[in-house]
């Protein structure tokens, strides 16, 4: 039986639901810390709290550092856009809540035995599932309540996209286009066309230089020595010992109390178009069980869970909330070792046999040695680490010498040049290393930074040995530099001149081969394009296909500088328009469900723009303008 719900739930529906699930993580994110207990915005009265926004931004730091470095009102702008996707998904869960949205345990439990990942040869398997979620620091139930959270948004999206309609005119209209092609033709000039007409003389290089004093600058930068604790560094020579170990497992047996639990294997009979036939034989197996043949033999030659057949009938070790109905109720009222049957289910009809009850209580300590390993080692990590940033804070206090310091703590002392104000290595764009370093008092060297935490797993002290003012590289080093971009303004100015002397001439009525030769432009063979088409410059694609249809009056002409570098003029030629019919049914098929997934997805924001129109939002601008709450 749990072969076949596997697979009314796997293939392309499983990959659909899964898809929409990490969709509705783009749409809101999952993250409820809660740190604090000011609000950073207020819907309908529900508070989004401080702690909740200020974590998103930096998770969202993490994963774009580029945004560490920005400032003021564009900073103000991403904190902004941050706070309206948790003001989204805010607005989402009083919407759910209001209407009665839920998810069953049931979904929960069929959901997660689906997922591939907590499966071993195709099948739930309990230790899988614990040891993956032990690996990222989750437990079971917070899991699978996010799980929950997800799956009763994702009802929500579902309803409102399975509205989106596309209607057959709308489609041909969308296929007309798609497959319209347009015949042009197109003359080209490079760089290399114009060369010998570009001049460029000392002079023009030294004026150039003398009139541009804010170009080629050499940012402001300091050469720095630090001391730098990290938790891999402490972590390296950490041990657990048994002893600690099972210690710890006592005193964390009720963590891990788990319900009871039965070992059990079946024989299914199929219903199919007989149901008496079925039941028929599946009594006549529990006859020839009770006679004293062996389950496992009949199971292999009689069972349609061809999932479990060739197992014997096992079906794994399970609790009363992962085998839901007639089955779950039939094994788990059972004696160890009785055979029973034939119990009715909506596959058919089975034969049992219970082999083992687990009573209720504590995981055993093997399975769980890696998770607690996992947690005594974080433990003793993080108390040394928190020493030996307590001992460098102390000896900092102590001595205003980096030798000492080090000295003291036992911490080797490194190096670093050429840190601008937009970072460098080792710290990458860290602002708060580049806010340390730049710090007036540390910048002119006269102090030593104070403890400075750069993230979760390291802390430094700075000190700046030689602070290097912005200053302008000297001409000597830029000459060749400055003649290349003068030979290329040079270059472009007279293939823009060219195109335009070309269009010029079209204009007036000359053809477009001798338009070209006049203007020293190259002509290509006449092109057919498609908006589809790879093989051609997409400037000059886009550009075809944004210009308006020639008619026999007017003809269509442009300038566009391609992705090379070089300069093109085109004429429109003709419009074909598409022909839906010439296009393969399955893709015209795929292609109208796109298009309605794609309408689906707009609605769900119609419908979340409605929703924010109809609530009541608080947003708390001094959060929002905050530098750092966790500061």
């Amino acid at each position: 039986m749990l072969q076949n719900m596997r697979e009314k739930f796997t293939g392309t529906f499983a990959l659909v639901l899964l898809a929409m699930i990490g969709l509705s993580f783009v749409f809101f994110g999952l993250n409820y810390s809660f740190i604090g207990s000011q609000y950073a915005a207020k819907v309908d009265g529900e508070e989004i709290n401080a702690g909740v926004f200020e974590q998103n931004y930096r998770d969202a730091l993490q994963r774009q550092p580029q945004l560490a470095s920005i400032e003021g009102d564009l900073r103000v702008q991403v904190r902004r856009s941050l706070l309206d996707q948790l003001i989204s998904q805010q607005l989402v869960e009083n919407y759910l809540n209001e209407h009665g949205y839920r998810i069953t345990d049931e979904q929960v439990v069929r959901f997660v035995q689906e997922t591939p990942e907590f499966q071993k040869n195709g099948r739930f398997d309990p230790e899988t599932y614990r040891a993956y979620l032990s690996e990222r620091g989750m437990e079971p139930l917070r899991f699978e309540q996010l799980q929950r959270d997800a799956l009763r948004r994702n009802q929500l999206q579902l309803a409102i996209g399975a509205t989106a309609l596309v209607t057959p005119a709308e489609y041909r209209r969308y296929l007309n286009l798609m497959a319209e092609q347009r015949i042009v033709s197109v003359a080209s000039i490079s760089e290399a066309a114009v060369a010998e007409e570009i001049q460029i003389s000392d002079e023009m290089i030294t004026a150039w230089y003398e009139n541009n004093p804010s170009l080629y600058q050499l940012p402001e930068s300091a050469d720095i020595e630090y001391i730098e604790i990290t938790r891999d560094s402490v972590a390296e020579d950490i041990a657990v010992s048994e002893e600690d170990l099972e210690a710890y497992y006592n005193d964390n047996r009720d963590r891990y109390l788990q319900d009871e639990q039965r070992r059990a294997r079946h024989i299914l009979i199929l219903s199919e178009d007989d149901e008496d036939a079925a039941e028929a034989q599946a009594n006549d197996l529990l006859a020839r069980l009770n006679a004293g043949e062996a389950f496992a033999d009949l199971a292999a030659e009689f069972s349609a869970d061809t999932g479990t057949a060739t197992q014997g009938g096992e079906l794994g070790t399970l609790t009363r909330s992962q085998l839901p109905g007639e089955l779950g109720s039939a094994i788990f009222s059972m004696s160890a070792g009785e055979i029973a049957g034939p119990v009715r289910s909506d596959f058919g009809f089975h034969i049992i046999q219970l082999d083992e009850i687990l009573e209720r209580g504590p995981l055993p300590l093997d399975q769980v040695r890696g998770e607690l390993l996992a947690e005594l080692r974080e433990r003793e990590v993080e108390d040394r680490f928190r020493d030996l940033e307590r001992s460098l804070s102390d000896a900092l206090f102590d001595s205003a010498d980096l030798q000492v310091i080090a000295e003291t703590t036992g911490l080797p002392i490194q190096g670093a040049s050429g840190i601008t104000r937009s970072g460098g290595e080792p710290f990458g764009s860290n602002q708060a290393a580049i806010d340390a370093i730049f710090a007036d008092s540390v910048l002119n060297g006269e102090q030593i930074s104070e403890v400075i935490e750069l993230d979760a797993n390291r802390s430094a002290i700075f000190r700046v040995t030689q602070h290097n003012p912005a200053a302008r590289r000297p001409l000597a080093e830029l000459r060749e530099q400055i003649e290349a971009d003068l030979m290329s303004q040079q270059a472009e100015t007279l293939m823009t001149s060219r195109a335009e002397q070309m269009l010029e001439a079209l204009a007036g009525g000359e053809a477009f081969a001798e338009a070209a030769e006049t203007a020293g432009l190259s002509v290509a063979e006449p092109q057919m394009l498609t908006r589809t088409n790879q093989n051609v410059d997409q400037a000059l694609k886009f550009e075809v296909f944004a210009a308006g249809k020639p008619t026999q009056e007017q003809a269509v002409t442009g300038r566009v500088q391609l992705q090379n570098g070089d300069y093109a003029v085109f004429k429109l030629d003709a419009v074909l328009p598409g022909r839906p019919e010439s296009i393969p049914l399955a893709e015209r098929d795929q292609g109208k469900l796109m298009l309605a997934q794609q309408s689906g997805i707009g609605d769900f924001q119609a419908f979340l723009e409605l929703l924010r129109d109809n609530a009541d939002i608080v947003i708390n601008d001094d959060v929002l303008a905050a530098d750092d709450l966790f500061q």
